[in-house]
């Protein structure tokens, strides 16, 4: 398993650029390039439940909050897959990743944040998940700065 590192520079607060990041209208722009109908369900509480899904609801990583502090840092911990609404986190498949970590983090000075993105995962995902940040992040920084 390798962590993968994205930044991106926004002119904006720290308070909007964590806005367009988790709102329920904005999230689906920026992770378009992961999944075209990426949806995020969550109950915002350290150790709870959160989901990263398609617009069913029924597919998708079941994952938790490991570590928050609004405006400055989240850290989720990926735990399993949901296929038609039945979660796996046992299988020899999911074993090999569960526990893995997904964490940004927002750096503010003198206005601006310097937004970090890291994910762990294994190489053969990098073009991917290359492809998804770089062009996330972006949308990201328009939405925040417009």
């Amino acid at each position: 398993m390798e962590t993968f590192k994205y930044q991106i520079e926004i002119d904006a607060p720290a308070e909007k650029v964590w806005d367009v990041l988790w709102n329920e209208k904005t999230y689906p722009q920026w992770t378009y390039f992961f999944s075209p109908d990426s949806q995020i369900v969550t109950d915002w509480q350290v150790g709870g439940k959160t989901y990263f899904t398609d617009s069913s609801k029924k597919n998708g990583m079941v994952s938790t909050i490991d570590k928050m502090e609004e405006n400055k840092y989240i850290i989720f911990k990926h735990l399993g897959e949901m296929t038609d609404g039945v979660e796996d986190t046992e299988s020899e498949k999911i074993k090999v990743w569960s526990g893995s970590k997904e964490a940004y983090y927002l750096e503010e000075s003198n206005g601006k944040v310097l937004l970090k993105a890291t994910v762990d995962s294994h190489e053969n995902y990098k073009e991917m998940f290359d492809n998804g940040f770089m062009k996330g992040l972006e949308i990201v920084k328009k939405l925040s700065e417009s």
